[in-house]
């Protein structure tokens, strides 16, 4: 196995284990404050706008 499948296959198992951990966390906020859903729609595009940062910080790592 190369290089490259390795890290492929690497981050897609830390992404993995990483959105288990957040649906685990949302469900048990959802359970605790007795509501349907865990995330409000404000919520969700503050999520999304943190994770599209993420990435781009992931992506700039070599250019220096």
């Amino acid at each position: 196995m190369n290089d490259k499948t390795r890290v492929i296959l690497g981050g897609a198992l830390l992404g993995a284990v990483t959105g288990l951990v957040a649906a685990l966390l949302l469900t048990r906020r959802a359970e605790k404050n007795e509501r349907e859903t865990a995330l409000t729609a404000g919520e969700g595009l503050k999520l999304g706008v943190l994770v599209f940062g993420l990435l781009r910080a992931i992506a700039s790592l070599g250019d220096d």
